[in-house]
């Protein structure tokens, strides 16, 4: 059965008067004969002490599985050597891709159109004994001196995501992602129970 790991807790913090200090939250997803990296973030350091934990090395990843591209969520992904990349569309390996179908290949694993946060934004859907894992990149995440709240109302209100190109779009995916999961593992933020 499906193993889910988070390795580095993805983190936001305001950097001098007009940037931010972010790494997303890297996942670590285990199948029967898969490992894969869901958002690998920035910060090679603690995603190398992350996956060190867990007895692996970045050549012991099979995938590297990106629900969008915003630096701080995907800038590790050539840290892989032997990895296939997978985003809301297709499947990488070198410089050839292909179409995915829905689902990373060869696992019970289905990558679902999450818009808002960016319009190509997709979100993973892991089952496991304890219950649906929906890593949800993007979706959700609060900055490390924001409070988060996860009661239903909060997630789902009107609370705008300054970076996200479609404020509606962003609510109809959260409330999608809540609909599916038992758990969400937010871009930023600690995992939460639906």
């Amino acid at each position: 059965m499906n193993k889910v790991t988070v390795l580095v807790e993805g983190y936001a913090r305001e950097w001098r008067s007009s940037g931010w200090e972010a790494s997303s939250s890297a996942v670590l997803v285990q199948t029967d004969k898969i490992n894969i990296v869901c958002d690998p973030g920035i910060n090679l350091e603690l995603l190398s002490i992350g996956l060190g934990k867990e007895g692996l090395k970045f050549s012991d990843i099979d995938y590297v599985f990106l629900t969008h591209n915003h630096l701080d969520t995907c800038y590790s992904v050539g840290s892989f050597p032997k990895v296939k990349a997978v985003d809301y569309l297709s499947v990488y390996e070198g410089d050839k891709s292909d179409l995915h179908g829905g689902e990373i290949p060869d696992t019970n694993l289905k990558i679902i159109h999450t818009p808002g946060h960016l319009y190509e934004h997709c979100s993973l859907i892991v089952p496991t004994d304890k219950g649906i894992y929906v890593i949800a990149g993007g979706v959700f995440g609060w900055a490390e001196d924001e409070e988060q709240k996860t009661d239903r109302w909060s997630l789902l209100r009107k609370r705008d995501d300054m970076r996200a190109v479609d404020q509606k779009a962003l609510r109809k995916s959260r409330k999608k992602v809540l609909e599916i999961a038992n758990f969400v593992i937010p871009g930023y933020g600690k995992t939460f129970e639906v």
